[in-house]
């Protein structure tokens, strides 16, 4: 049976995540357009480390990241680890988790984090930023053809622009988070609601394919 989702995470992350829902249904609806930030490196006194959280900071750095390329990164998961080591980066650590958890991955390293313009704060942790994500406006056909789907949120700032795009017409739209900040962020009143069990595209697409087919044990429904 196909199934009905919609990707609304901005490219080259839409394509993949569509790719693993090819078998379906899959309306592709980025809702924001990643590009670079004007940026030069700042003095780095006694910064030994990079934290990096999310792959479009080493995509769309420029020319300009060559001059950080001498600092090992701690990646916030996988895809963002291997996107750093493809931009020639060495790898120190690999989180699992969100940017809170792969700080605990910096074993006493001074960190500067390279982010893009719109992003929390960490505490203690300088912040560079080197790309931005901006909202793009969905074509009204395309929003209207949300309702019966599920759609996957890879982020608190998408969950808020979809919140703010659809507004009561959420009532026929199901969304999967990539985690509860996620889902909170999105707010209340969808058809449906289900988190990932990890914060990582194939347990996003895994819990959603399972919770369209009305299973999915191990989903968490907030």
């Amino acid at each position: 049976m196909s199934l009905r989702f919609a990707v609304l995470r901005p490219e080259p992350g839409n394509a993949a995540t569509a790719a693993r829902l090819a078998r379906h249904d899959v309306l592709r609806l980025p809702l924001f357009v990643v590009g670079p930030l004007d940026w030069t490196r700042p003095p780095l006194g006694d910064v030994d480390a990079l934290l990096v959280t999310s792959a479009n900071a080493v995509r769309h750095g420029g020319d300009a990241m060559a001059s950080l390329r001498h600092l090992p990164v701690i990646a916030v998961g996988a895809a963002t680890a291997r996107a750093a080591e493809a931009a020639g980066f060495a790898i120190a650590a690999v989180g699992t988790g969100d940017a809170r958890a792969a700080l605990t991955l910096a074993a006493g390293r001074r960190l500067l984090h390279l982010t893009g313009r719109d992003h929390v704060a960490l505490p203690g942790v300088p912040a560079l930023a080197v790309y931005a994500a901006d909202p793009v406006e969905p074509p009204p056909a395309a929003l209207a053809d949300l309702a019966g789907r599920t759609a996957l949120l890879h982020s608190p700032r998408a969950a808020r622009r979809l919140a703010e795009l659809v507004g009561d017409a959420r009532q026929a739209i199901a969304i999967a988070a990539l985690g509860p900040a996620v889902a909170q962020a999105a707010g209340a009143g969808w058809r449906d609601v289900v988190v990932a069990a990890q914060p990582s595209d194939i347990a996003l697409v895994t819990c959603a394919i399972d919770r369209a087919r009305g299973g999915g044990d191990n989903d968490r429904h907030d």
